[in-house]
């Protein structure tokens, strides 16, 4: 179930990329620095504020994205900054090795450091997964088509990823299901929401990855550096110096989804044999995948001592409920965001009101103000409500 309707979402979602994306390729044209300081900040915000639980812990992973941005050379000033007399760090933090060592090696270290080993996957027959689908999707119509919305219009929100779509439709099903005590134990019913949004947002989260160069989630940001390696610079002007490319992309997007059908039930037959593999022995060999890729980016042992230094790091800030995703993003668009930053100040020489000068500017700041007073306000009220619940207490 999850495989075929992760197919159709992605198909919807392919088919909203390709028809809203010229469109507003031609509304990015009108973008100049404030527009993309205001856009690149509503995405981190979004990415901190969906993203964890905790805002304050959102908002220290993401200054901590941010600060690692700011190492190497000043955009502005030429300046080296943080370098510590290291030639290698002039460059900057490369974002590909920063998340091999977020993601994989923290995940390695995770597993080293673990005091119960995972549970041992029983064997099971795996047999007509496909039997009796198109009744069951016929029945769950409505949830398939309202996985595809929420994951598209939620995963067009720059930093909301796929997971969150998900978790929302999910909830959104089991909230007007008719059978709520069923969700946890496989119901179907569940897997037909998550499923089609999961794949419908990622045709939408690549809406701003092409259109405006701001990744949709940590999977498109690192799309958006293959893409400048082949000299396909996402941004609005996409569609004039390379129209073709787009277009192959879009082709690209129908073909996986209708491909994903056979190869993921391949996948499903074999992936069981993966699971049996024991992790004392697989562990391994992705950290040497990890090493080596790591080394091949720039053929220095240099890479590979980023993604170790922040492969500790993001161990560190999972191990004490940090989330990784803002510390990624913060990454990736702390340039972006620092270079127009830079750019509006000095073309409004100095005066901040510059940043609401321009309407479409102004909108998207008011906006990105509005998330985060939101954001505080509630937490000063959570702060307040604690406080007269611990008095009462005591009293």
């Amino acid at each position: 179930m999850c495989l075929v309707t992760s197919a159709l979402g992605g198909l919807f979602g392919a088919l909203v990329l390709a028809f809203s994306a010229p469109a507003l390729a031609e509304f990015a044209l009108k973008f100049s620095s404030p527009e993309y300081f205001w856009l690149a900040c509503f995405g981190l915000s979004c990415a901190v504020f969906i993203s964890t639980d905790s805002p304050v812990k959102g908002v220290v992973s993401l200054l901590i994205g941010l600060f690692i941005a700011t190492i190497g050379i000043d955009i502005t000033a030429g300046y080296p900054r943080f370098n510590f007399g290291n030639v290698e760090l002039m460059g900057g933090v490369s974002f590909i090795p920063a998340m091999i060592g977020m993601f994989a090696i923290s995940e390695i270290l995770r597993y080293a450091t673990a005091i119960t080993r995972p549970v041992e996957v029983p064997h099971q027959a795996i047999v007509h997964i496909f039997r009796g689908l198109g009744r069951v999707l016929w029945r769950y119509k409505t949830n398939l088509i309202r996985g595809n919305l929420i994951g598209v219009v939620v995963g067009i929100l720059p930093g909301a990823g796929a997971d969150i779509p998900a978790w929302i439709s999910y909830a959104v099903a089991k909230r007007f299901s008719k059978e709520p005590e069923k969700f946890g134990t496989g119901h179907v019913e569940g897997l037909v929401d998550a499923g089609a949004a999961n794949n419908s947002a990622l045709g939408g989260a690549w809406v701003p990855a092409l259109v405006f160069g701001i990744p949709g989630d940590s999977i498109t940001a690192i799309v958006i550096g293959v893409l400048y390696m082949k000299n396909m610079n996402p941004g609005p002007t996409i569609m004039l110096h390379a129209p073709e490319l787009l277009y192959a992309v879009f082709i690209a997007f129908f073909v996986a989804n209708v491909l994903m059908m056979p190869l993921g039930y391949a996948a499903i037959r074999l992936s069981r044999q993966i699971l049996h593999v024991p992790p004392d022995i697989l562990m391994p060999i992705i950290l040497i995948f990890c090493i080596v890729g790591a080394f091949a980016i720039n053929n220095t042992v240099f890479g590979v001592g980023i993604i170790l230094v922040l492969g500790l790091l993001a161990f560190v800030m999972e191990e004490n409920g940090f989330p990784i995703a803002p510390t990624v993003l913060g990454i990736v668009l702390g340039p972006l965001v620092e270079e127009n930053f830079m750019t509006s100040m000095m073309k409004a020489d100095g005066n901040l009101l510059g940043f609401f000068e321009r309407p479409i500017a102004a909108v998207l700041g008011v906006i990105t103000l509005g998330i985060w007073a939101w954001v505080i306000v509630g937490w000063i009220r959570g702060v307040h409500g604690r406080s007269a619940l611990g008095s009462g207490t005591a009293d």
